[in-house]
């Protein structure tokens, strides 16, 4: 949000991102997918990485951009400003980040394979209506050389077009251990997996996932066996600093909407926006984002450099992303007046996207209290 926080590279990553999206993904276009039931535009995905967004964090070695969690954070925020929808998150940095950290030759191929574009993957984590990963209880039972997996995965993210699932089931303990957790990776398409589309209200691609006895072989473990949470979780949090980076842009996307809305709407003959409490309002807004994009961009930068201690840098991030997002949406539709409430107009857009980040990979309650325990209360 502010060059203060910002090094020359990054600025000039933004500023491109800025430029791309505003001509090639304004929210009309989600208006668009939306009325044509498509989650997201492949053409625009395509345009993406070939801009090295793909592979923000994936290595040269690979094909990547290798620019680091900070990069994939301001390319959030940009998506997010324009409401711009992609499988950005959930390949290009959840799965991308766990893959790297896997290391072997199929995480290389697929590491190669989503920075070109090519492959798409969703994380099939939670079971729930809450972010509680550790509660897993999916079952992956011995058969064979491989596992059977039975269960059910709720609101799986980019589900409906993900080409391949990162599959976090249970081998041992019980729910709320973290021991007993492995990683797979599968096909979408395996046998014996189905997906049933989940209408969220911003639009996006999201599906539950029902595991009926699906076969995956010991060579689709991700990492260790009885171990999968410690692997995965490194994404997890990749994700959940890209998350609240996009909140932190649907923010920044919805201030400066109300803003301009501000500066033309007149009542008494004098634009609304030179009423003093309103003022006040937008003021407070804007210093709210402005304190929120200090947390998310240390964030990235802990993932960078320290990412076995970012779990507190991270959690913060999305908690005051959360706090400040809702600010802004609630304050956005309000300030618009009645026709801030209709479809006619593009603030509520933001307001419903708002609404599914600030659940995704945890609300402002979990990520609280993950910092409160950080810090010893």
């Amino acid at each position: 949000m502010t060059s203060l926080l910002e090094t020359e590279d990054e600025t000039m990553l933004r500023d491109a991102a800025r430029g791309f999206l505003a001509d090639a993904a304004p929210v009309a276009n989600l208006r668009a997918n939306r009325d044509q039931g498509r989650p997201f535009d492949t053409g625009l995905w395509r345009e993406m990485a070939q801009m090295g967004w793909a592979g923000v964090v994936v290595p040269e070695a690979q094909g990547g951009a290798d620019m680091g969690q900070r990069a994939a954070g301001i390319l959030a925020e940009e998506m997010g400003r324009t409401l711009a929808a992609s499988p950005f998150i959930s390949s290009a940095v959840i799965a991308a980040t766990t893959l790297r950290a896997a290391a072997g030759q199929h995480s290389a191929d697929a590491l190669a394979a989503i920075a070109q574009g090519d492959l798409l993957y969703a994380i099939a984590l939670d079971e729930g209506r809450k972010h509680a990963p550790l509660t897993t209880t999916l079952a992956a039972e011995k058969s064979g050389n491989g596992f059977r997996l039975s269960g059910t995965k709720a609101f799986v993210a980019d589900g409906g077009c993900a080409d391949r699932v990162l599959v976090l089931a249970r081998t041992a303990g019980g729910p709320g251990e973290a021991a007993g957790l492995t990683l797979f990776d599968i096909p979408a398409d395996r046998a014996g997996l189905s997906k049933t589309a989940r209408a969220t209200v911003d639009s996006r691609d999201h599906a539950q996932m029902l595991f009926d006895g699906v076969e995956a072989t010991g060579d689709e473990v991700l990492g260790t066996l009885d171990d999968g949470w410690a692997l995965l979780s490194r994404g997890v949090q990749a994700g959940q600093a890209a998350v609240a980076a996009e909140l932190l842009g649907v923010a920044g996307g919805a201030y400066g909407m109300t803003v301009g809305y501000l500066k033309e709407r007149k009542q008494f003959d004098r634009t609304i926006g030179s009423f003093q409490a309103l003022q006040h309002r937008a003021a407070h807004l804007w210093a709210e984002i402005e304190v929120t994009a200090s947390a998310i961009a240390n964030a990235g930068r802990v993932l960078d450099a320290t990412p076995a201690e970012a779990g507190l840098a991270v959690s913060l991030a999305k908690a005051r992303a959360a706090q400040t997002v809702d600010l802004a949406v609630r304050e956005g539709v309000q300030m618009h007046g009645g026709i801030g409430m209709t479809d006619a107009y593009d603030i509520g857009f933001y307001m419903k996207r708002a609404r599914v980040g600030t659940e995704w990979l945890g609300d402002y309650g979990y990520h609280a209290a993950q910092v409160a325990a950080a810090r010893g209360f």
